[in-house]
């Protein structure tokens, strides 16, 4: 029996709170794992000729799992499923997963390994990972527009100093600013882009080595700065929804403690006039 004051939850956050529970995430997840095994051996002729039968059905079978989640969300929260960027992504996700893929819409079998994603939305950690890289994209932008700026500004020196003799790496401005793209990955600069130009210019190491250290070790460990410092960001926003929840509930007990407490008091109050 309800305690007074409290009703009995509806058949709707029941069915909420028993499809956001651990076992059926748990096994949400283990059949995206699966099905995105099934999608690689769909790739291989001789797992088809082995199997090709049986991975069809087992990919039709899971996909009407992800259906009846996907619906049994909707009919738990009802308009307020739409209110979660994550629900969406899955609602778009599953939706994808239900266009056939004949021949006109072949382009859309490529698309299933989509499902894959779903894994963002349903394993804790690597959603907090996506928030915190989707929260980081303003603060990305600028430092993008810091480095090419950078990128601008070394892309036309290095065709004026170099243009001339090495007209294939800079001969223009967007031929040296892809040469300078490479440099700064570090894949194969010296042997293949800085030694011949020195070999010419003997002192444009200096000139590599300053965009390497700003291009490189400097700006993109900006980039990592504002990625970990969004991710603590996140983490301590987490925390304290958390510790909100926990004093809400708290606050709730203790109001509740206290109106037993006066039912208490109130019904021995009533023995002792009796007496």
């Amino acid at each position: 029996m309800a305690a007074r004051g409290e009703t009995n939850p509806s058949w709707r956050e029941v069915l909420g709170n028993w499809i956001e529970s651990p076992w059926p995430r748990n096994f949400i997840v283990a059949l995206i794992l699966i099905n995105a095994v099934i999608l690689g051996l769909q790739t291989s002729p001789e797992a088809r000729a082995v199997a090709g039968d049986w991975m069809i059905w087992i990919n039709r079978v899971i996909v009407a799992v992800f259906v009846l989640e996907v619906g049994g969300k909707l009919l738990a929260w009802g308009p307020r499923f739409f209110r979660d960027g994550w629900n969406v992504f899955d609602f778009l996700i599953v939706a994808i997963s239900l266009v056939p893929d004949s021949a006109g819409l072949s382009v859309l079998r490529a698309l299933r390994i989509l499902r894959v994603l779903r894994l963002l939305s349903t394993v804790k950690h690597l959603r907090v990972v996506t928030e915190s890289l989707l929260k980081a994209i303003p603060g990305i932008g600028w430092i993008g527009l810091l480095l090419l700026i950078v990128f601008y500004v070394f892309g036309v020196m290095g065709t004026e100093l170099f243009a001339e003799d090495f007209p294939r790496q800079f001969g223009h401005v967007g031929a040296s600013m892809y040469s300078l793209f490479q440099i700064m990955t570090l894949e194969g600069w010296s042997e293949d882009i800085a030694r011949p130009v020195m070999e010419v210019y003997p002192f444009a190491w200096v000139y590599f080595i300053v965009f390497i250290l700003m291009s490189s070790f400097t700006v993109l460990n900006l980039f990592i700065g504002i990625i970990v410092n969004s991710m603590q960001e996140l983490h301590w926003t987490e925390e304290e929804a958390k510790q909100a929840e926990r004093d809400e509930k708290a606050h709730r007990e203790r109001e509740r403690m206290m109106h037993l407490i006066e039912e208490l008091h109130s019904k021995v109050d009533r023995l002792e006039r009796r007496q």
